[in-house]
């Protein structure tokens, strides 16, 4: 986990510097391309809106899931920009590090005034 905990380090650091750049109020999708680009100018390996098959029995089912970003093929950051997280939140994050098989999942929330991050393992 000591690698993850170095990145973690990094990926909050990038998330509080989009913040601080564009404020609260502004798509999903525009906080995650602007920490995509950020993570790569950090030089890690980003993967954005990566797909996330289901394995049932023998077979792999596409049933839409996409990861916001994969860090390194280490960290899930899914990002959002909504009033309040709320469980749901947190039981998608639990529920794509599990279907990758990782350990680390950021769940970022770009609305509120103050940065907020929750890190579960």
């Amino acid at each position: 986990m000591i690698v993850e905990n170095v990145i973690s380090n990094d990926l909050i650091g990038a998330a509080i510097k989009v913040h601080k750049s564009l404020g609260p109020g502004l798509l999903e999708s525009a906080y995650q391309s602007c920490l995509c680009y950020e993570l790569g100018l950090m030089g890690y390996s980003v993967e954005k809106e990566k797909s996330m098959p289901i394995t049932y029995g023998d077979i792999e089912l596409d049933c839409g899931y996409r990861l916001d970003l994969v860090i390194d093929e280490l960290v899930v950051i899914e990002v959002k920009s909504v009033q309040k997280l709320s469980d749901i939140h947190l039981a998608q994050v639990l529920t794509y590090l599990k279907l990758a098989d990782m350990k680390l999942g950021l769940l970022i929330n770009f609305t509120l005034y103050c940065l907020r991050m929750e890190l579960r393992e």
